[in-house]
Formats: C-alpha cells, structure tokens, sequence
C-alpha cells in the first residue's frame, strides 16, 4: 500500500510539472536542470533553426594544458579531440528562452511600441539575438569583435525575415553605452566574460585579456551603464561562474557582479543555478579532486536584478 501511494505521490508531482510546463514551459524553481529530457528536446528545436554561436569565435579559447586541470563547465554544445566537448563556450538558447518569456514583457504594440526591448552588452555569439527576434522581441547587443557580429548577422539573415533582424553594434560596451540611445530597456539579458577564463581577442579593450582588478573596474562601469538604459521595474539577469586566479582561488566573481548591480541601483531578485550536462566531468572529477581537492564545477548562476526607481 505505501508503495502504491509513493507512485501516486511520484505521479502527482510529475502531473504538476507538467502543468507548470505548459504554464511556464520550465518549471520557475531555483535550479534549472538541462540534463531533463523536456529540455534537452527544446535545445535540439532551437538548434534546428541553424543556431550556431560559436561560429565567429577560436574554438580554443579555453582547455589549454591539461584537461584535468580544468575545473569548469559551461553551457555548450559540440565536440573536441580528447572529451565529449568543445572548447569554446555557447549560450544555451533553453535559457534563452526562459529569461524573456519569464522576464521581459511582450513585444512592442501600438500603445507601445518600444515595449520588449532587450539590451545585451556582452553579446557574443548569434543566440541570444536571434531567439529575441524570433519571440517577438527587440534586441541591442553590443560586441567588440567585428568578425563576431559578421557571423552573427549572417545566421539572422538565414533565419529570420530581413524586416526583423537584431541589432548588433560593433564596439566597446563601455563606451557605446554612453551614446544617445532613444529608448531604454525592458530587459538586459547578457553573459559577461567571466574574467580571463576565455580570451577572445588581443584587442586593446577587450576585458577578457586584462587582470581582474582592471577587468573588474571597467565590468562594473559597463553594468552601471546598463541599469542607467533600464526601466524602472525592469529587470536584469547576468549568467556567471566562478574562476580562479593563477594562485588557484577563485577570484568570488558571482559576488563581484551581485555587488555592481546592487551598486547601480539594482536589487538581487532571483538567484538561481544552471546545472550542466555532466559528460567529460566524471571523468576528470576523480584526478582533479585527488591532486587538488578542487571540485568539477557542473553549474552556473543565473543572477536575476530588479531595478526599482
């Protein structure tokens, strides 16, 4: 009998998941799981479109030396020589999606049509300014790296009509930011460099090649920038893991980015984690934690900000 009732208690929770998918299209917890079927199933849709954000970027940006000194896992796809992922990092669209549909309001109308306005300062590959087109939003993404926004731009075309394609704006977020924009933002919606763990590029602003006192200086103007082009009431979500210094601590910059936005007027609202698809890290969790009782990281957080006034 009680195991009888445990499988109804089971199928309750699973019918109650259900409900909130259909409401939600994930359930709105804390911990958002990407290994779950129902997700992994929503990628592959958003990938069929012809996606590819890692086009326009070195697939070697990370996993120099020694795989099993590599202590982090990031949102990806794809595959590489020695592990069951590639070496540079891509925005999970799953996640994409969630943030605007959960965060941002519906696209523009005509008692406002600039309503649905998402800014991302950090734009990096195609994903996320594809899929706010898509949805019916508007999207400002701002990337230093010409070569990127070429790439990206050549996916929207392919996949969106040519009447509604993203803005990407070649350059310096920290000095794009402070033109006249004409409107402000529903929404930001972006994914930092994540201090030197990646270097993209060699150019002389690019953050990701900087030490992070310098790189935590500028970081902190650009999201201040940013929370200044938000609305009152709107929100702000940055996707960010720890890193470690060359000294093998981490620099705590999940903290880093809580305290710039609370700087800027903008409150910590949500705070949730992205959990990764485990693959290669059982692999390495076993030499790494035995040489260096440093865990594999298989999650990110998912920092949510409202600004008030």
């Amino acid at each position: 009998m009680k195991l009888q009732n445990g499988f109804e208690f089971l199928d309750g929770i699973e019918k109650t998941n259900l409900l909130l998918r259909d409401k939600f299209i994930e359930p709105p917890f804390s911990v958002l799981d990407t290994k779950q079927g129902e997700w992994q199933d929503r990628k592959r849709a958003w990938g069929a479109l012809g996606i590819k954000s890692e086009i326009g970027r070195d697939d070697s940006l990370t996993y120099k030396g020694n795989v099993a000194k590599f202590d982090y896992y990031r949102v990806k796809e794809g595959t590489r020589d020695d592990t069951d992922e590639q070496s540079t990092s891509t925005f999970d669209p799953c996640l994409t999606e969630l943030m605007y549909s959960w965060f941002c309001p519906e696209g523009g109308n005509v008692l406002d049509p600039f309503a649905g306005n998402v800014l991302d300062p950090f734009a990096g590959g195609s994903v996320r300014g594809i899929i706010a087109q898509y949805l019916g939003y508007h999207y400002d993404g701002i990337e230093l790296r010409q070569e990127q926004v070429d790439s990206n731009r050549e996916q929207a075309i392919d996949i969106l009509p040519i009447d509604n394609q993203p803005n990407w704006y070649v350059g310096d977020s920290n000095k794009v930011l402070d033109n006249d924009w004409l409107h402000k933002f529903d929404f930001i919606l972006s994914c930092p460099p994540y201090a030197d763990l990646e270097k993209y590029s060699d150019l002389q602003d690019d953050i990701s090649n900087m030490p992070y006192d310098r790189f935590l200086a500028i970081y902190k103007s650009i999201i201040g920038k940013s929370v200044k082009l938000l609305k009152a009431g709107g929100y702000a979500c940055f996707v960010v893991g720890e890193v470690r210094g060359k000294d093998g601590y981490y620099y705590d910059f999940v903290s880093d980015t809580k305290r710039a936005f609370i700087d800027s007027g903008a409150k910590l609202y949500n705070d949730a984690v992205l959990l990764s698809v485990v693959g290669s890290a059982s692999m390495r969790a076993s030499k790494q934690f035995q040489a260096s009782k440093k865990l594999v990281k298989i999650h990110q957080n998912v920092l949510v900000f409202k600004k008030e006034i």
